[in-house]
């Protein structure tokens, strides 16, 4: 439920301003990569201002989250060793639990024989 309001009032209204900017930028420009030569440069890529300006959000995207996910490696790996923990204790519990299932089968053998 709270999702779905989040999608209304925050993604929605989001989402119209880029159709807005997309369409009123919509002029080509020339991307340069090349600093030195403005005539005739090396690396350049002609495209709308609006493809431009949503590559460099979707960049930014995309480094923000893999900083976020470097960031994290301590806790996944602290996740990772519990579980292989929790994992050993449940076979040693399981082995424990058959060996006493097994002493108690075994009959006692009684000394006043």
């Amino acid at each position: 439920m709270l999702s779905r309001i989040f999608n209304w009032i925050v993604l929605v209204p989001l989402a119209l301003i880029g159709i807005g900017f997309a369409v009123a930028n919509r002029q080509w420009i020339t991307v340069s990569l090349d600093p030195f030569n403005r005539a005739h440069p090396y690396i350049k890529a002609d495209m709308p201002l609006w493809a431009l300006f949503f590559c460099g959000v979707f960049v930014g995207i995309f480094a923000g989250w893999m900083v976020a996910w470097a960031g994290n490696r301590k806790y996944r790996k602290a996740t990772r060793d519990a579980k292989m923990e929790l994992v050993r204790t449940q076979q040693q519990f399981e082995r424990d639990k058959q060996e006493m299932a097994r002493q108690a089968i075994v009959p006692r053998q009684d000394a006043t024989l």
